[in-house]
């Protein structure tokens, strides 16, 4: 008995340790396979019955009382799960629906893998890590609805079995590295819906017109598939079809008009092609479309008289094309439309006078065209307008009263019309405008002081107008503006002092005024000034000592005004690039670091000044007494034994220094040098820094050295790698392109946010570029090094937002923009204050030249951890890619970890930092020496590093936006929800607006 009773425990508890159904054991087996880093599956137990109530396992109801409970749907995406693809799930007999989606599946997917899933109709396994060409297997699914396979690493052709799906309604192999060209066979499977094939590296090759056998077609998207030839008339036969995405590709000929027959259509990108001949009519039949962009191709001719006659039409965008004509008059009839964007075209005539009255217009961006006669005055009727931009064009009269009332404008661009009058006063006050620039026209009257009430205005752009009157005290209360440029103008009386409040001021031009006073003391609050112009004016006294103390002022022009009094030793203190006090009455001596050569033009006209110095200022006659000329022939005297003496000391030293060069090729008088900017010193002050005790650093391109110039300055200039005979000439041409890049790219900038190229200096293969020096180094070896510490919260948000206006101007504001190619903490500058300079353009691209119809680039330009997907995939850079990067950037800030950490396993920072929130808390990502009093405002702007480190590119803001999105962080506003009033397909919602015309 008493062996009887533990025998039947035992058998007691085998029986409950194995209670656990056959269904729950291939769930564990599939569990064993894969590593669940943040316990998402912790709940999956072998105790329970059934795995019925487990973590993303669905089952059916039974079908009668005495059945078990059958598995139908599993739904483990966005798990954080990592290994190979779990092919014992189908072992599942029932399963008719499996997604893996969004997470680090890295395996092939075997054809004996998905054989048994004979009852799957949903899998969806994007956004992993498989690899190796598509499983043939896959069409054998005899219940197949919904395959996608989207955003992994799948190369080679789409296999022929492909044609061979019985009733496959969803096809999507999105952003992967799919090559040959589209099949035709494709068109065989007759019950298709989708088709995106969006994203993938084709052999370049046309549109199959066999798709248009796809009757039942709802969506194609066939965009970034380098896609040649025309467009084929036969797609016009598919009736069902609502998405039709052919954009981003080397498309040529004209549009069909067959396609106005596509009786479903609700949108149309056909956009960046070489789409050439008219725009057919016809588009009014179509009852259903809501947008239509055939933006930037070569289109010609008239815009179709019915265009604008779509019932639903919402967006149109017809910009950078050769439209010519005028503007139909069906335009003022479209009740539905949002947006309106035909800039850079050649279209002329006038706008309907009734034009918006009946349309919900929010973007309105007609610039760069000829077009003529008035502003409607019903522009703005429906009170939703957010940008008006008619740059470059003809408009004329005044501004329409009810542009004062239009209370949700947020960008107003009307500079270089005829426009005239006075501004409503309503229009200067108005709250949520960050832009106003109405530059290049004939206004008059004077600045009102409703501006008070402009709480959001940045940048106040009114020069070469007729402005008159004096500048308005309110604008003291402008705490966001950034820039107030007015030259050419009449405005006249002082300057008011509130004008020293303006803590975010960085520009202020107001030369060319009939101003008067004394110039402003009390300025210590412009610390973000880096340019002051007021120059022909009236003003008098001195020079305010102030100016000097000024942080990131590098252009101040002073010239042509009365100011008298001696020029501030501060001033010295200031890395001017451009400085003009010519043409006053000031007197005394120069300050000594501005007594230099560079500075000879700097102090014309000005009789009374620097008379110990005569070369660098015109001698008055009679101004002059005899005692001057003997005191100079006595210092000519001295300083001439003095050069004696020490030339005779340092023979020896500059005789070996003169040996050690020639070794490296460095005859001074062979040197070529060209300036950027104003300089204070020669190449020979450089040349003579190139020594291995001044090294602070040395990278793939080569070594960087401190030069601490006579003039008291530093500069930090980088000697790039040279070549020996060995390297061949590929090493030599890639010294000479990154060479090339850094100069054509920062010689031309002008930034505060971007580190300043001072000059170059080349001489056979030895070519030196000398930069501004950052005393504090770059962002990355501060914030992953000993010091990380020293940066505090306030800190790290402020280099977040410099850095994000640094590629903003690069992005938006060069013509044409600039893709870093290479963003990462490492290339983020930082000078005295912590202030950012993003810096290293060695593989900077021009936008146009990495274009449409380009080459992928040959290589990947990038650091590990910072590459977009797409950009390894695909060797295609665009600003897309630097958003990525930059995002990457945010993340490093907040959570202080570097973008590869052996402690994220297979992952990178972005992955972890998704996995980490998505399974525990977001306390856990953010950096433990951060303050946690500002836990709300990391967060913020942390979901703003993940909102740029999206995986599809689509997704990721414009750096425009990510700018302003910061701002609003610091401002304390809730983030508004983005608005879906652009692109309708489900997979891309970036509104296309434009922001062109004149840099600002």
């Amino acid at each position: 008995m008493r062996l009887l009773l533990p025998l039947l425990l035992f058998f007691h508890l085998s029986q409950l340790a194995f209670s656990l159904n056959q269904e729950g054991i291939y769930l564990l087996e599939a569990r064993r396979g894969l590593d669940d880093p943040g316990d998402a599956l912790a709940n999956w137990n072998r105790r329970d019955d059934t795995p019925c109530n487990w973590t993303g396992v669905f089952c059916s109801p039974p079908s009668s009382p005495s059945s078990d409970r059958i598995v139908t749907s599993i739904d483990l995406s966005g798990k954080g799960l990592v290994g190979p693809f779990p092919a014992v799930l189908c072992r599942l007999p029932y399963l008719a629906s499996l997604s893996l989606s969004d997470n680090y599946i890295n395996s092939s997917l075997p054809d004996s893998a998905l054989r048994p899933c004979a009852s799957l109709s949903h899998l969806d396994l994007s956004v992993n890590n498989l690899v190796g060409p598509l499983p043939s297997a896959l069409a054998a699914l005899p219940a197949l609805l919904h395959l996608d396979l989207s955003a992994n690493n799948f190369s080679g052709p789409i296999p022929p079995s492909f044609a061979a799906f019985p009733r496959l309604q969803r096809l999507s192999l999105v952003n992967n590295l799919l090559t040959s060209t589209i099949p035709s066979f494709l068109s065989n499977v007759s019950t298709l819906r989708e088709l995106n094939l969006s994203y993938n590296s084709f052999t370049p090759g046309p549109v199959p017109a066999e798709l248009a056998k796809l009757g039942s077609l709802e969506q194609l998207w066939l965009s970034h598939c380098n896609l040649t030839g025309e467009i084929p008339p036969e797609l016009g036969r598919l009736a069902k079809l609502a998405n039709f995405d052919l954009s981003t590709n080397s498309l040529s000929g004209p549009i069909p008009a067959t396609l106005t027959q596509l009786s479903s259509l609700v949108q149309i990108e056909l956009y960046n092609n070489f789409l050439s001949g008219p725009i057919p009519s016809g588009f009014s039949k179509l009852a259903n479309l809501r947008r239509i962009d055939v933006s930037t191709n070569q289109l010609k001719g008239p815009l179709p008289e019915d265009i604008f006659d779509a019932p639903l039409l919402e967006n149109v965008h017809l910009y950078t094309n050769q439209l010519t004509g005028s503007i139909p008059a069906g335009v003022s009839r479209a009740s539905k439309l949002v947006e309106l964007s035909l800039f850079r075209n050649q279209l002329n005539g006038s706008l309907p006078a009734d034009f918006g009255k009946n349309s919900p217009l929010m973007s309105l961006d007609l610039s760069d065209n000829l077009l003529s006669g008035e502003i409607p005055p019903s522009i703005c009727d429906r009170g939703v307008l957010e940008e008006l931009l008619l740059i470059d064009n003809f408009f004329t009269g005044s501004l329409p009263k009810g542009l004062g009332r239009c209370r949700t404008l947020t960008r107003v661009r009307l500079a270089n019309n005829r426009l005239s009058g006075e501004v409503p006063a309503g229009m200067w006050g108005l709250p949520h405008v960050s832009l106003l620039e109405l530059k290049g026209n004939f206004f008059s009257g004077g600045i009102s002081p409703a501006i008070s009430s402009a709480a959001n205005l940045s940048n106040l752009v009114i020069s070469y107008n007729q402005f008159s009157g004096s500048i308005p005290s309110e604008m003291g209360s402008l705490s966001k503006l950034y820039e107030f440029s007015a030259a050419n103008n009449r405005l006249t009386g002082p300057l008011p002092s509130s004008l020293g409040n303006l803590s975010e001021l960085g520009r202020l031009n107001l030369c060319n005024n009939s101003l008067s006073g004394e110039l402003l003391r009390g300025i210590e609050s412009w610390e973000r000034l880096s340019e002051l112009t007021l120059s022909y004016n009236d003003f008098t006294g001195g020079i305010p000592p102030e100016l000097g103390d000024l942080p990131v002022l590098n252009y101040l022009d002073l010239s042509n005004n009365i100011l008298t009094g001696e020029i501030p030793v501060q001033l010295q203190n200031l890395k001017l690039s451009k400085f003009n006090v010519s043409n006053n009455r000031l007197s005394g001596s120069l300050p000594p670091l501005l007594a230099s050569q560079a500075y000879r033009n700097s102090f014309l006209g000005n009789p009374g000044l620097c008379d110990d110095l005569p070369g660098l200022c015109p001698v008055t006659p009679g101004g002059r007494k005899d005692g001057h000329a003997f005191l100079w022939l006595l210092w000519s005297i001295f300083i001439l034994a003095a050069l004696v003496f020490v030339v005779g000391v340092a023979w020896f030293y500059w005789r070996y220094r003169s040996f050690k060069r020639s070794k490296l090729g460095m005859d001074k008088s062979k040197w070529t040098l060209t300036s950027f900017h104003k300089l204070g010193f020669s190449e020979y002050e450089i040349l003579d820094c190139l020594d291995e005790d001044n090294v602070i650093g040395s990278g793939a391109s080569g070594k960087v050295y401190k030069a601490v110039l006579s003039n008291g300055e530093a500069a930090a200039v980088k000697k790039l790698w040279g070549t020996s005979k060995k390297d061949g000439d590929n090493v030599d041409q890639m010294v000479d392109d990154l060479f090339e890049a850094e100069v054509a790219t920062l010689g031309k900038i002008r930034h505060k946010n971007i580190v300043k190229l001072w000059c170059c200096c080349t001489h056979m293969d030895c070519k030196l570029l000398v930069y501004e020096y950052m005393p504090n180094g770059s962002l990355g070896d501060l914030l992953h090094g000993s010091k990380g510490g020293l940066l505090d919260w306030p800190t790290r948000y402020k280099i977040a937002l410099d850095a994000a206006e640094g590629l903003s101007y690069l992005h938006h504001d060069c013509v044409p923009p600039i893709v870093h190619r290479d963003v990462k903490s490492n290339n983020i500058l930082l000078d005295g204050e912590f202030g950012a300079r993003v810096a290293d353009f060695g593989v900077a691209k021009a936008v146009e030249a990495i274009g449409k119809g380009s080459k992928s680039m040959s290589g990947i330009a990038g650091s590990c951890g910072y590459i977009a997907p797409e950009y390894a995939y695909t060797l295609r850079v665009n600003e897309k890619s630097d958003i990525y990067s930059f995002g990457v950037v945010i993340l490093e800030l907040v959570t202080g970890r570097r973008p590869a950490d052996p402690e994220f396993g297979e992952k990178d920072l972005v992955k972890w930092v998704c996995s980490t929130i998505d399974q525990k808390d977001v306390d856990l990502v953010i950096d433990p020496k951060l303050d946690m009093c500002s836990k709300e405002e990391i967060e913020k702007v942390l979901k703003i590093g993940l909102l740029c480190t999206s995986s599809l590119p689509i997704n990721r803001p414009p750096m425009r936006k990510v700018v302003k999105m910061l701002q609003e962080v610091s401002a304390d506003k809730p983030n508004k929800p983005e608005k879906r009033h652009g692109k309708l397909s489900p997979y891309y919602h970036e509104d296309a607006s434009s922001d062109q015309g004149s840099i600002i």
